[in-house]
């Protein structure tokens, strides 16, 4: 076997075999031939021979300008990035002795929220001599829960973190 091959001066990509198959620029066949070869016309045509394909019996090489392609998915990349939608957790603080009109207008925060696609998170905060009555913040997030059950899902269910109690809702 012949020793391993530079593919281009800049770049020590190694290509093992001493026979490839070679696709050019444009992804015309060229077929079969030595590595020595295909490296040669690869710098004739001044781009870089890179293995493709190297499981294959011979492996298949492709003449590419490699800082072009890099270039080219860095762009692409970053374009996916710029449209993806992140997920935020945005918070509703609440008391467990809330009133009617109250609960109305952080109901109406919540169902903006979750119709922007971001999860909620519902803290309700027990102060003094409310610890004794956590069956009644309990049942304002069971409240809570049957008012958004078209819209959303429970995504933590409730626990009790210290003097709150936590529950999150996401978008369905």
């Amino acid at each position: 076997m012949a020793p391993p091959v530079k593919s281009g001066p800049k770049y020590d990509h190694l290509i093992q075999s001493d026979k490839v198959r070679v696709i050019d620029g444009e992804g015309e066949n060229l077929g079969v031939m030595y590595t020595n070869e295909a490296i040669e016309q690869a710098a004739e045509a001044g781009l870089n021979l890179v293995e493709v394909s190297p499981n294959a019996n011979p492996p298949v090489c492709k003449f590419l300008d490699v800082g072009k392609y890099r270039y080219e998915a860095q762009k692409k990349a970053n374009a996916a990035r710029k449209t993806q939608k992140t997920q935020d957790i945005k918070e509703v603080k609440m008391r467990p002795n809330i009133d009617t009109h109250d609960y109305d207008v952080k109901m109406r925060n919540v169902n903006k929220f979750i119709d922007n696609g971001d999860k909620v998170k519902i803290t309700l905060r027990f102060r003094g001599r409310e610890m004794a009555h956590q069956h009644l913040g309990m049942d304002l997030l069971k409240r809570v829960q049957d008012d958004m059950a078209e819209t959303a899902k429970i995504e933590a269910f409730p626990r009790l973190e210290g003097r709150q109690m936590l529950m999150v809702l996401a978008p369905k």
